[in-house]
């Protein structure tokens, strides 16, 4: 049993809690206890299927697929740091937890011999309402490798947390992003690789949206992937002292 499973489980009621478990992996915790993971990397399946270095797993595991049973998983997209192929089916075994995956995932579910009834396919436009949580899936912009990727905006307990997804600065989208809510917690990759908003891009986003607070994510998983966590202070400091960031270490609770 880690550190990281016990905050999630005494973590006091009343008040919704946000759980950093890296890359671009988070859990909310709502006020009343329920749990909703987006985007969980929990084991080493990029190396093996990427092939090489690069993709090493260069945090630590602080999580097992079995040690929490969720109310609802959340994978934006199909890639395997956001779909993990070895942690999925053993997230959604319990025949309780409902699994949201992007439309590229199907092929994902197929591979790994899942029932497609197990699984609610999304895409950009959809709402659902599961337990406290209100799931509003939104665009995002991940290239000509995963057009299908999704953003997800989450309502719980009054708040609104917004994980864009793995995408590129489009502020285009900020006026229909806005139409759903400002964000209380804005969660955004800073990594400049892939297709990704870098550590600038991330920054200008937030200064756009107006999100009262913002949390950068995807880094220091991956040798390849990139992502300066000292450059996005520097530039949120220096150019937008205005706005409140939080930079999460792997296993942090933030309270909301």
């Amino acid at each position: 049993m880690t550190d990281f499973f016990l905050k999630v489980l005494t973590a006091p009621p009343g008040k919704t809690h946000l759980f950093s478990v890296g890359q671009a992996g988070f859990i909310i915790k709502s006020a009343s206890g329920q749990l909703l993971a987006i985007d969980l990397y929990l084991s080493d399946c990029v190396e093996r299927v990427e092939g090489h270095v690069g993709f090493k797993r260069l945090l630590p595991k602080i999580l097992s697929p079995d040690d929490l049973e969720f109310d609802a998983v959340i994978a934006t997209h199909f890639h395997r740091d956001h779909f993990d192929i070895d942690a999925i089916p053993s997230l959604a075994a319990n025949g309780r937890t409902k699994l949201f995956a992007a439309e590229d995932c199907r092929a994902s579910v197929a591979q790994l011999e899942m029932k497609d009834d197990k699984v609610t396919y999304v895409k950009s436009g959809m709402t659902f309402r599961q337990g406290d949580f209100t799931i509003h899936f939104v665009k995002c912009d991940h290239g000509k490798g995963a057009p299908q990727a999704v953003g997800v905006m989450v309502q719980v307990d009054g708040n609104l947390i917004f994980e864009t997804g793995d995408t590129c600065l489009r502020l285009d989208w900020v006026e229909d992003f806005k139409k759903i809510g400002i964000p209380d917690v804005l969660i955004a990759p800073i990594n400049g690789a892939f297709g990704n908003m870098d550590e600038r891009d991330c920054a200008e986003f937030a200064n756009a949206i107006s999100a009262r607070l913002t949390v950068p994510c995807h880094y220091g998983m991956f040798a390849s992937h990139g992502g300066n966590v000292g450059r996005f202070y520097d530039i949120m400091t220096k150019q937008y002292p205005e706005h409140a960031f939080c930079i999460m270490a792997q296993g942090e609770r933030l309270t909301i």
